[in-house]
């Protein structure tokens, strides 16, 4: 089940369940979509099944087909794309035989719907009472009856004052208030088959386990089959019953969610697994896949294995083979026996130790003492004064190229730690010092330049880059800043292929914009960007919240990398208490605006001393044998 999967509440249904026909099964189910005269399989003879209170989870790389799948169930599909073999069934019913009005009827009644993005799929304009008020409409709850159902409904999923939850705004929420609104309206309808699409992207460890186990809470409560897209192997293996790891359209690995992730078979799937660094353990090298996941366009010249190109252990004979191996627990894997059994690349590789400065004794960034105090006006004339502490003094110096996490719940003040070392917040109260210069007692001139040695790299690679620059002049935009002329292009052309090389972008890149990039390009365009001014200091904002974990993996060897080779001193700001291990010598734990614990990465992770880190090293997903989520936690949810 949702909370742990061996959880024998979520299973009510009559004592021949296991055997009853399941809510959806879908064999072998083609999805065709046609490139001028070619037609190419973008899923290709898909065969899973979920039943009555049971969870799959869906994991795989951006493009591999997981929110097609969802797509292709929910009847959303975009133009061009057709099924062109197999079948869908529902409840007993077959969805791909069924006319189009009775399919969409079934979308939010029977087939319910949690997206990735809260803040984006609630409109703004509305109250949290209008949005569930036309949910509650369209699935024929009654004018009466749809205060008290809304109000029902925030209560099960334990929102405070439900009541004043329905006359707020989305805004007026935090991201993990909002998905547990998606998730009480998803449940409104006691859907039979729930899908939910990434609903814990980007999510504190915390909050993401409240997600959880309010998701676990209502689908035991419903009984309803869920379908979990997620690209967190280590979650999925905790709260689903099965796993289906899907690449470039096939189903790849399909099995027991334990089987899966304790002893995975396919290549791809150890791949996924071992990419992910581990929060505790020894430190191990995180194996990077080469090329990219293959687009659509490329998928008609590949007649067997689509991992084959990239595969570490592969040979020409998978290039060619299509076959799949059903193991006796029903654990079935597309992969012939000899790449079955072979060990991963680097899948165990040890890394050297960090150490904790690699340059002299003079820090790079410091705060004394710093505060910040937001102080607002409200009430008639503006008379009222509410204030706000983001920072409580705090006193912090990062050494040259030292590497220094902040970890916390979103609103704990971590990014407001950020700004006032960036200048872009004055602090209320003590000082702010770039490599010595007092930013907040200097003079205009100094404080500038000091200010340049501070650059920042954004959580979003996409919104980050203007798309109408080509890489070259988005690698090179600090040399605007400091007065080059337009016209000298032999130097630009020159610094951007010498930043290109030091981010590993591949040369033909530097012409082309950012639409025509891939995620972890468009991050690596980000650092490159940074790295042009030649900063003392690096701000990296969520970097890889965002990104696969083969993406993710590329980027953080990357980082450890430019730290051997440039002495570049990091503040990393993460929910991912795994990525600041790995990066991190040094880390700081906050909550609401305080520094509750301060040390050694390693030591403060395997020996926590404050209960606040406590908890947010327990709502992290471990190995697959420990019960998660942590009772205490579901208990206070």
């Amino acid at each position: 089940m949702l909370a742990p999967h061996h959880d024998e509440a979520a299973t009510d249904a009559a004592p021949d369940a296991e055997a009853a026909e399941p809510v959806l099964a879908l064999d072998g189910v083609t999805l065709t979509a046609t490139f001028g005269a070619q037609p190419v399989a973008a899923l290709r003879g898909l065969r899973l099944s979920i039943g009555r209170g049971k969870v799959l989870g869906v994991v795989g790389e951006s493009g591999a087909g997981k929110s097609m799948l969802g797509r292709l169930i929910s009847g959303l599909l975009p133009a061009g794309f057709d099924v062109t073999s197999g079948s869908m069934r529902f409840g007993g019913r077959d969805l791909l035989a069924m006319p189009a009005p009775a399919r969409r009827a079934l979308l939010g009644r029977q087939i319910a719907f949690v997206p990735q993005e809260p803040l984006t799929a609630l409109d703004p304009l509305w109250t949290i009472g209008r949005a569930f008020d036309e949910h509650l409409a369209h699935i024929g709850v009654p004018a009466s009856e749809r205060a008290s159902t809304a109000l029902r409904a925030l209560e099960s999923v334990q929102l405070p004052v439900p009541e004043q939850m329905l006359g707020r705004y989305p805004h007026q929420l935090s991201g993990g208030q909002c998905q547990r609104v998606l998730i009480a309206m998803a449940f409104a309808s006691n859907p039979a088959l729930l899908i939910a699409d990434e609903p814990t992207t980007a999510l504190d460890v915390l909050t993401q386990t409240r997600v959880m186990t309010m998701l676990a809470a209502q689908q035991r409560q419903h009984g309803s089959a869920v379908l979990l897209i997620t690209h967190d192997l280590r979650l999925a293996a905790h709260v689903c019953d099965e796993i289906a790891v899907m690449y470039a359209g096939d189903l790849v690995e399909y099995g027991p969610a334990r089987d899966v992730l304790d002893a995975p078979r396919h290549p791809y799937t150890r791949a996924l697994k071992y990419a992910t660094p581990d929060l505790l353990g020894p430190r191990r090298r995180l194996p990077v896949l080469p090329h990219q996941m293959p687009g659509l366009s490329a998928l008609a010249g590949i007649a067997g294995c689509r991992f084959a190109p990239r595969c570490p252990v592969g040979d020409r004979a998978c290039a060619a083979s299509h076959a799949e191996r059903v193991a006796p627990n029903g654990h079935r894997v597309a992969c012939v026996e000899a790449c079955e059994h072979a060990g991963a690349a680097d899948d165990g590789a040890p890394v050297p130790s960090l150490p904790a400065v690699v340059g002299d004794g003079r820090p790079v960034a410091e705060l004394r003492e710093a505060s910040l105090v937001y102080t607002s006006t409200d009430g008639l004339l503006g008379r009222r004064k509410t204030s706000f502490t983001a920072v409580k003094p705090l006193s912090l110096r990062i050494m040259p190229g030292e590497f220094v996490g902040i970890v916390g719940e979103s609103g704990s003040g971590k990014t407001s730690v950020a700004r006032l070392l960036m200048g872009i917040e004055p602090p209320t109260d003590g000082r702010v010092l770039i490599g010595g210069e007092d930013l907040t007692h200097g003079g205009e001139a100094r404080v500038r330049r000091a200010r340049e040695q501070v650059q920042i790299i954004f959580q979003d690679p996409q919104s980050a880059l203007n798309p109408r620059r080509t890489v070259e002049r988005l690698l090179t935009q600090a040399l605007e800043a400091a007065g080059l002329p337009a016209t000298d292009a032999a130097e630009r052309l020159a610094r951007a292929q010498a930043l290109q090389r030091d981010v590993g972008l591949p040369a033909d890149t530097l012409q082309r914009f950012p639409t025509q990039l891939s995620g972890g390009q468009k991050q690596r365009v980000n650092i490159g960007r940074a790295l042009c001014a030649a900063p003392q200091l690096i701000v990296a904002d969520e970097i890889v919240s965002g990104l696969d974990v083969s993406v993710q993996a590329q980027i953080l060897n990357l980082l450890l990398a430019l730290r051997r080779e440039r002495q570049i001193a990091v503040l990393l700001i993460s929910h991912d208490l795994a990525v600041v291990r790995y990066l991190c010598s040094r880390v700081l734990v906050m909550r609401r605006g305080e520094v509750v614990e301060e040390g050694a990465t390693g030591d403060v992770f395997a020996a926590p001393r404050h209960p606040y880190t406590k908890a947010l090293i327990e709502a992290v997903p471990g190995e697959a044998g420990v019960p998660w989520p942590p009772a205490p936690l579901e208990a206070a949810a």
